[in-house]
């Protein structure tokens, strides 16, 4: 399902607890846009064993991933340069399209570490969306 289908549901004032939806709604974005489009491809004809690899590499790309966003890897340098890749998430107002929270995902607690429970479709305690209806 593309995240596009979900309803965004409301997230809390405080910092911490709005620091953690922030990080759970960037992982909800990656996996329904990402890994379920990918999922979703997975011909209907294919036997067990590349069903069952597909979605291992599927997996396997998705985390790597998140160790770029993490900042684990992702990185090019020279002795006078370096170049890597900065991922933000933000919450907006969509009237007015201020920016109501921010953050750079490579301050988090980590996408590699919130992967394990996403897969297992766990996005946190405050639900992040829900499917509309």
């Amino acid at each position: 399902m593309s995240s596009s289908k979900l309803e965004l549901q409301p997230c809390s004032e405080e910092p911490r607890p709005l620091e953690l939806w922030l990080q759970h709604a960037a992982g909800r974005i990656v996996f329904e846009d990402v890994r379920s489009y990918a999922l979703e491809r997975i011909g209907p004809k294919v036997s067990v064993e590349a069903r069952a690899a597909a979605e291992k590499a599927i997996d396997d790309a998705v985390y790597g991933l998140m160790m770029v966003i993490d900042g684990v890897s992702g990185r090019i340098a020279n002795d006078t340069y370096a170049v890597e890749l900065s991922v933000a998430v933000k919450l907006l107002n969509r009237e007015t399209d201020d920016v109501i929270a921010e953050m750079d995902l490579t301050q988090g607690d980590g996408m590699c570490m919130g992967y394990h429970r996403w897969v297992d479709g766990d996005f946190g305690e405050d639900a992040v969306a829900t499917s509309r209806t």
